[in-house]
C-alpha cells in the first residue's frame, strides 16, 4: 500500500492493508525496526498522527520481492474485495 499511495496515516495503513489495529500494529512496529518503512509524528490538537512512508530500503524490498512476486501471483479480485 506504501509503494501505491506514498505515505498513508496509520488508520488507513492498516484498514487499507484488511489488518487489526489492536492486533497488527506490531507488525508496523517490527517493519520500522527492519527499516523497511519510516515513521512521522504530527501533533493535531490533542491528539498525533502517525504517517507512514518506505525507506529507500522498504523500496528496494518492494522492487526486488514483492513487485515480482505480485506479478507472478497476481491477487485476484475476490481477494482484493475481502
Amino acid at each position: 500500500m506504501l509503494a501505491e499511495y506514498g505515505e498513508l496515516n496509520q488508520t488507513r495503513l492498516i484498514g487499507y492493508c484488511g489488518l487489526n489495529m489492536t492486533k497488527h500494529l506490531e507488525i508496523l512496529e517490527d517493519m520500522e525496526k527492519k527499516e523497511l518503512i519510516t515513521k512521522t509524528e504530527e501533533s493535531w490538537g490533542s491528539k498525533t498522527i502517525r504517517k507512514y512512508k518506505l525507506s529507500p530500503k522498504g523500496l528496494d524490498f518492494y522492487q526486488e520481492v514483492l513487485e515480482p512476486y505480485e506479478k507472478m501471483f497476481p491477487r485476484t479480485k475476490a481477494e482484493e474485495d475481502e
